[in-house]
């Protein structure tokens, strides 16, 4: 994969941030933008035991999508403080996956503001992610196309991103948001998958208390290289495209995704990797050798 590291500065001004990166839909790391918010010092592990340990959450590992599963339904469920206890003593696959805090823990509020970067956020929509040591997340785009703030707290995370442009090479599962789940994309094996020597994208690794900007419909894997959570905010697309598609994704294509699981099961499934294989070897073949 042909990846280069997205840049990285300390803050930046709205204008800058409208102009530098939301106008071209380009990614950004900001390294000091949030060291005035209280998260910055107050937010770990025991500060999120101490005000939610209580909480039942809904946990997701890395198995492959099976037809008897709605959208997003989650694999297991325990208490977070179980949870933290789990991921802080032993790798595990369980992710926490857009976890509302806003709805969940609403005194973490206090501990945030939302920042003007110059186009409205959705305030009722801040989400937590969590995961384990090498848990990861399959890569995907977001099913509202939205623009992202992802804000990381504790650990390290590798965040591998691609635009909408490099959908061909990446073996897009079809009526989906996801790729072939069987792409390692920590570690790619190009001679099963060889469309990817092709796919052009951004990576980086995240530390505590930097955000990452990912612009509309990118695509985006993560993997946790040590136990942490991270915090996004999002603001919907401005594009009217990806506006579209948005609405297209929730109104029409996830119902049918849904149906054709519960009528044709296992099948339906099977015909989306093979159709996602055979798409992008389409597109090998016109590729000058």
């Amino acid at each position: 994969m042909k990846l280069q590291e997205i840049p990285r500065v300390g803050s930046l001004t709205r204008e800058q941030f409208l102009r530098d990166y939301l106008a071209p839909q380009k990614p950004v790391v900001l390294t000091e933008s949030i060291r005035d918010w209280p998260a910055y010092s107050k937010w770990d592990f025991d500060y999120i035991r101490q005000v939610a340990g209580e909480k039942t959450v809904p946990l997701y590992d890395n198995r492959p999508v099976d037809h008897r599963e709605g959208f997003n339904q989650p694999h297991a469920t325990m208490k977070m403080k179980a949870y933290l206890d789990l991921l802080q003593k032993e790798p595990t696959k369980y992710r926490i996956f857009l976890w509302n805090v806003m709805k969940e823990v609403p005194e973490l509020q206090k501990d945030f503001s939302f920042p003007d970067f110059g186009i409205p956020l959705m305030k009722g929509l801040p989400m937590l992610f969590f995961g384990g040591r090498d848990s990861y997340t399959f890569m995907h785009y977001d099913i509202d196309l939205a623009n992202i703030f992802h804000f990381h707290f504790a650990g390290r995370k590798e965040c591998i991103l691609f635009p909408q442009s490099e959908n061909k090479y990446l073996y897009k599962i079809p009526h989906s948001l996801i790729t072939h789940e069987s792409i390692d994309f920590s570690d790619p094996d190009y001679n099963q998958w060889p469309g990817l020597r092709h796919a052009s994208g951004y990576r980086t690794c995240l530390e505590h208390g930097e955000v990452l900007y990912m612009p509309e419909g990118y695509w985006h894997y993560m993997k946790y290289v040590t136990p942490g959570f991270s915090m996004s905010l999002r603001s919907v697309a401005r594009n009217p495209l990806n506006l579209s598609r948005a609405v297209y994704n929730v109104v029409i294509m996830r119902h049918f995704d849904n149906g054709m699981r519960r009528i044709r099961g296992k099948k339906w499934i099977d015909w989306k990797n093979r159709k996602a294989i055979e798409r992008t070897e389409k597109v090998l073949r016109t590729l000058p050798s």
